[in-house]
């Protein structure tokens, strides 16, 4: 990790211009919905392909919001003045300024400060299938050191008293790498922990984290990365040198879940065992040309088998074409795992969001006609969303389709994927999604949201001859296996700043030849009840 480290000690040298320091917000919070609002009306500029934003930059948000307070209505003016009781930390930092949210432990001054805070919380669900739970409890911790350091914590302990999170099902809960307690009810167990140290100046920052993330615009699942894996390490760098260019890297240590043989020994009577290592090399690139209107295009790949290669901690690279260079242009036994995406995101029309984004395993432009023997393997997403065309009320529709053979990769140790949850779209490939919602915001931190989803999932029949996966002409769901339809009534109520008290109503309907893709409990025509509170992340 040599290379990592010179990357930061270059970065640190030549970054010495004052500025607030940088802590990522969970993507859990409540504050993404009022931000992509007060975006889409036009009080605010915001580039939402790259999530989570950092609290630096949501405070920076509200406060140009503050100069815009008195055209807000008051249900926007009083969740301004909630949110503002969080992010003033970023904005004043000495203790008692402010009108401040209630935490277990704050301190500020002009050097230092710190926020902890307890986690916890539970859901249950009921419906003919019978009863399930999912309870947690933990701690988190942020603050900043100086101008320039930023640091966070968080830990949750899990426990499910069924499976409702595995890798193979097609729902857009954040996995986990549990294990089952033997005996008793069989519950399931896991922990998760995040943490990060940030540096930062007026124009960027870089990081190192444990946390997960997403690219894409979306309102119900991105598919560059969804951020449904369980949580891995990855250096962050974020550029915003001049206000039509953002730029965003990661490389990532990912876990394969492939045990490497040539590793494995005996000790003391037991086997040792190892998995290869696995690592992830990713930017996107942001233009602005117009005002309101966002232009991105990045790449990524995925290896293994040669411990972590320079070239590919160099940010701003196509890392195919490196590919090219280490492992020639052969088959796929050969060389690494890469990808291509863009997205498009337009807020011109009043009130109004507009965006797109293609994901593309491999691109073949000269038969991409023929029916025969094309090659292009990708998942797009189109979606709107209208915001206070009718006042306090939001109107989203979405739609994805995943071909056959996107996310997916015949050599374990380069899939598109971490702990073998797929890195990309919820659904996997060679299937599709329509979304609609329409949500009500009647009081401040009151949402209301009624919406309906249908999804189709294509049958997994694929071949893989001499290593070779054989993806010429691969037909789009050309046999149906899984069909679910789910209308849902949701209302969440966050009294208090990370306190939430939540209940949904659910009906749900799927079949088909499997029945792997639903948690035991939504299997079938269900009608679910489920209700839960939160505090923390």
């Amino acid at each position: 990790m040599r290379g990592v480290a010179s990357l930061l000690l270059v970065l640190l040298l030549f970054s010495n211009v004052s500025k607030s320091q940088v802590v990522f917000q969970p993507l859990t919070s409540s504050i993404y919905e009022y931000i992509d609002e007060m975006a889409n009306i036009g009080y605010i500029e915001i580039n939402s392909v790259v999530k989570p934003y950092s609290r630096k930059l949501i405070a920076s948000k509200l406060n140009e919001l503050v100069a815009v307070k008195d055209t807000l209505n008051k249900r926007q003016l009083g969740e301004l003045q909630f949110f503002l009781q969080d992010y003033n930390k970023e904005l004043v930092q000495i203790k008692k300024e402010f009108k401040k949210r209630l935490d277990m432990f704050y301190y500020g001054d002009s050097l230092f400060a710190i926020t902890v805070n307890p986690i916890g919380g539970g859901k249950t669900i009921v419906n003919e299938n019978g009863y399930a739970y999912h309870r947690w409890s933990g701690a988190e911790l942020y603050g900043s050191i100086g101008k320039h350091f930023g640091f966070s914590m968080s830990l949750r302990d899990n426990g499910i008293s069924q499976d409702l999170y595995s890798k193979d099902f097609l729902v857009q809960e954040q996995g986990g790498n549990y294990k089952i307690v033997p005996g008793g009810d069989r519950n399931y167990e896991f922990s998760e922990v995040y943490g990060a140290l940030t540096y930062s100046w007026d124009w960027g920052s870089t990081s190192i984290r444990k946390d997960n993330f997403t690219w894409g615009n979306n309102y119900n699942g991105a598919n560059i990365f969804s951020g449904r894996t369980p949580t891995f390490a990855y250096l962050h760098l974020k550029l915003t040198p001049t206000k039509w260019f953002d730029f965003n890297y990661y490389h990532g240590y990912l876990v394969s879940e492939a045990i490497d043989s040539s590793a494995t020994y005996w000790i003391d009577g037991q086997r040792r065992r190892a998995f290869f290592s696995k690592y992830i090399a990713a930017n996107i690139f942001t233009l602005k040309p117009f005002k309101a209107i966002n232009v991105s295009a990045g790449n990524s790949i995925i290896y293994s088998d040669q411990g972590v290669n320079p070239a590919y901690l160099i940010p701003f690279l196509f890392y195919k074409s490196v590919d090219h260079t280490y492992n020639g242009t052969g088959a796929n036994d050969l060389g690494q795992n890469s990808q291509m995406f863009g997205d498009i995101s337009i807020r011109t029309i009043p009130k109004t969001h507009i965006y797109a984004t293609l994901y593309f395993d491999e691109l073949s432009i000269s038969n991409s006609l023929d029916k025969e023997n094309h090659t292009n393997i990708y998942s797009g997403k189109i979606g709107i969303r209208a915001s206070n065309l009718i006042p306090n009320t939001t109107l989203t529709f979405e739609y994805t389709r995943n071909s056959p053979w996107v996310y997916r990769h015949q050599i374990p140790q380069t899939r598109f994927s971490s702990n073998q949850y797929n890195l990309g779209h919820y659904l996997r490939d060679n299937s599709q999604e329509t979304y609609g919602s329409i949500s009500f915001k009647p009081l401040p931190n009151l949402f209301i949201e009624v919406s309906f989803t249908e999804i189709l999932k294509g049958i997994d029949d694929y071949t893989v001859i001499n290593g070779i996966a054989q993806v010429a002409g691969s037909v789009f769901m050309e046999q149906i296996d899984w069909v679910q339809k789910e209308v849902s009534l949701k209302i969440i109520y966050e009294p208090l700043n990370d306190v939430r008290i939540y209940t949904q109503y659910k009906k749900t309907d799927n079949s088909g030849l499997s029945s792997m893709y639903a948690p035991e409990i939504y299997q079938g025509n269900t009608n679910s009840f489920i209700g839960g509170v939160n505090f923390g992340f």
